[in-house]
């Protein structure tokens, strides 16, 4: 399952949905918003957002019911769902983990890493967080307190720093999208390549189990 930034389902998030079809896996975006909406400028996208990081149980039951519906077809194996989110996906994601989603694993590309407390009893989920050394949007006592919270109750984790990778690092559009927006956002096509890779060889060591 794919979750996209917090533009929604755009051009974007499909091809990371085909680059995952390519690699052999069933993959599906997650549309959180509903009707297909994409979010044209920071301000929509912020609206479109706000009720999810109010309600992290929100956004995980939007989640499941992607879940839901992958499980539908033939192809999928029910027991080993990953689910990979972007900026907001990631945050997205990575909550639904935290409150016990049925996931085999969960990846965060630039993602948000506030949310709710991490709980031993509900995590079920391994996870992998893709994160840019020069990310304006995540602060290190975010990234430090979910690293710890991770750690103390032993929860399968792996952190990834990219040098010079700002949120949104992974995003070809990136670039054009910070300079129209205002926004401290670049594409870093190495950053990108080494997550991509990072998510890789993280799938292929959860799947094996």
């Amino acid at each position: 399952l794919v979750v996209p930034e917090w533009w929604g389902v755009n051009d974007y998030v499909k091809m990371r949905v085909r680059k995952l079809a390519e690699l052999g896996y069933i993959a599906m975006a997650a549309d959180m918003f509903g009707d297909g909406k994409i979010a044209p400028d920071p301000k929509a996208a912020q609206d479109f957002t706000a009720p999810f990081y109010k309600d992290a149980q929100l956004a995980k039951t939007r989640l499941d019911a992607a879940m839901t519906k992958i499980k539908e077809y033939k192809q999928t194996d029910r027991n080993n769902i990953v689910a990979i989110g972007y900026c907001f996906g990631g945050y997205v994601v990575l909550n639904s983990a935290k409150l016990g989603a049925d996931l085999k694993g969960v990846v965060s590309f630039h993602g948000g890493l506030t949310g709710v407390p991490v709980n031993k009893s509900l995590l079920k989920a391994k996870i992998l967080v893709c994160h840019g050394a020069s990310d304006k949007f995540v602060s290190e006592k975010d990234y430090n307190l979910l690293k710890h919270q991770l750690d103390s109750i032993g929860a399968d984790n792996t952190f990834k720093i990219y040098a010079n990778a700002t949120h949104a690092f992974s995003n070809p559009d990136a670039t054009r999208i910070g300079k129209e927006f205002n926004m401290p956002i670049e594409y870093n096509a190495e950053a990108d390549k080494n997550s991509w890779n990072d998510m890789k060889i993280f799938l292929g060591r959860i799947f094996k189990n």
